[in-house]
């Protein structure tokens, strides 16, 4: 089983790249099922139902989210579809779900979607109780359990990667949006890597436009937020996965 992991789509540039690269990537390597981030698809923040239908028209498996899945008001109109997820530490009268289990290739896959605490101006549980709650709840029924833990802090992502060996399959980070190089498989089994990275604008600061960021970091003084555009990037991350065991054995930087 090959699982593709790809970085948080960052505006019209962000999926336009995907749809360049993901088809090919996915034939090239024989990928099974794939993970978008793309809680920033819609200028940054959020996603539109187009969007949505755009990404998932590429064959994507799972949209996950973050810290601005409600950017866009539409999102109530298809937070309920069974192909997109939210973080699941969101409070529990929040529409959508945080985790769902799909069927590929005889497998029970099952995607959690988390968001951190540190430094996050999003009033949530704790994603490490709420990770082992559902890890509980279903543990038994599924293969594979694949954490997207969209945080901000290397350190909190790093715990969870510990906090989880051995009990989920994959932890891997998003939000950050600079791919780290420090994948790894864990002592007891699990796959991790602190940030997949970005799938948006080359030519930027996270994403945004790099003379609004270089006037905001130089002056301190307010700047209105502005999408970087030009020629993209796409960063993801493919976690090969033993038949037998259901366990990693291989990780992969996929960059393009």
């Amino acid at each position: 089983m090959k699982i593709l992991a790809v970085g948080d789509i960052v505006g019209r540039t962000g999926l336009q790249k995907l749809k360049e690269v993901l088809p090919s990537i996915v034939k090239e390597n024989n990928i099974d099922f794939v993970i978008v981030n793309g809680e920033n698809a819609a200028d940054g923040m959020g996603i539109t139902e187009k969007m949505y239908k755009e990404i998932l028209a590429l064959n994507v498996d799972v949209v996950t989210m973050g810290n601005h899945t409600w950017g866009k008001k539409e999102i109530f109109n298809f937070i309920d579809d069974k192909h997109i997820i939210r973080p699941a530490n969101y409070p529990n009268n929040n529409p959508g779900r945080g985790y769902d289990i799909y069927i590929c290739n005889g497998k029970s896959i099952c995607v959690i979607n988390l968001i951190g605490r540190t430094t996050m101006p999003v009033l949530t549980e704790n994603p490490f109780l709420i990770a082992k709650d559902i890890i509980n709840k279903i543990k038994n029924e599924v293969d594979i359990i694949i954490i997207d833990f969209h945080a901000e802090a290397t350190a909190e992502k790093i715990a969870m990667g510990y906090y989880l060996d051995g009990e989920a399959t994959i932890v891997y980070g998003t939000h950050t949006h600079v791919q780290t190089a420090d994948e790894d498989i864990l002592e007891k089994g699990t796959g991790y890597i602190t940030d997949i990275g970005m799938t948006g604008p080359k030519r930027s600061v996270i994403g945004m436009d790099v003379e609004v960021s270089l006037k905001r970091f130089s002056t301190s003084l307010p700047e209105r937020y502005k999408l970087a555009e030009g020629k993209g990037k796409f960063n993801s991350c493919l976690f090969e996965i033993d038949d037998n065991t259901n366990k990693v054995k291989k990780i992969i930087r996929i960059n393009k």
